[in-house]
């Protein structure tokens, strides 16, 4: 169920096999698992700690972790988008009444967020949110806030490797059952951003499409060739 890449287990299932294993945890860090992010647990022993953690699930969402799992030869099945698992866990809360809370983003992609979460999952419990504008040195009230809200699930937004820093220094204080940092998920989720034609997703070049759209994405794919680097080189021995 699990490709070894590095230092990490992978999620080597399909979407369905993964919320039935997150199942399983009484807490879990959804860690979406893109060579950049990867990349960055390699450079960071808090990062690197949380990661490789008993209750941490890293899911492969990026075509650069496909293509790692061929170089070991235990080829992941399938890419396992974040934001599609994002939605799942929505769609769970929305039916068993599990409050959520939602940090990161500006405030207005926030709210559109939230409206159009509403929109679509009228019995969503949205418990509490927060922009991701704060410094994560001194966010106690924040952390109180999540605490105050009792959710089940934490959605971050904040870009890695904010967004995993947040969560690797919390999680153990906090109630949730469910971690997850999401990226840019708020913003697709308010309707600012689409994700990319269900073709480019299906050949693997949604990575593409969000460069086309966002150029300043490009110095981010730096992460890929380096991770690849990696496991070439830690295959050798």
């Amino acid at each position: 169920m699990f490709t070894r890449l590095l230092k990490y287990n992978v999620f080597n299932g399909s979407k369905m096999e993964l919320m039935e294993y997150i199942e399983k945890f009484s807490k879990v860090n959804i860690v979406s698992g893109n060579p950049e992010v990867l990349y960055n647990g390699l450079k960071d022993n808090l990062l690197l700690t949380s990661f490789t953690a008993s209750r941490s699930v890293i899911i492969p969402d990026g075509v650069g972790t496909l293509l790692a799992s061929k170089m070991v030869k235990v080829p992941i099945k399938e890419k396992i988008a974040g934001i599609e698992i994002m939605e799942e866990v929505i769609k769970k809360c929305s039916m068993e009444n599990k409050p959520i809370y939602l940090l990161g983003a500006k405030q207005e992609i926030l709210e559109g967020c939230k409206e159009n979460l509403k929109r679509k999952y009228p019995k969503i419990n949205i418990a509490g949110s927060h922009n991701g504008y704060f410094d994560l040195e001194n966010c106690e009230d924040i952390v109180c806030d999540i605490k105050k809200s009792n959710a089940y699930a934490l959605f971050v937004a904040m870009g890695a490797p904010k967004q995993d820093i947040f969560i690797a220094r919390n999680m153990d204080i906090l109630p949730c059952r469910v971690y997850m940092g999401v990226g840019g998920s708020f913003d697709v989720l308010a309707g600012k951003t689409k994700r990319a034609p269900k073709w480019m997703i299906e050949l693997g070049l949604e990575w593409l499409y969000r460069v086309c759209k966002e150029p300043y994405r490009i110095k981010r794919l730096s992460s890929i060739p380096k991770f690849l680097l990696k496991v070439a080189e830690y295959n050798k021995k």
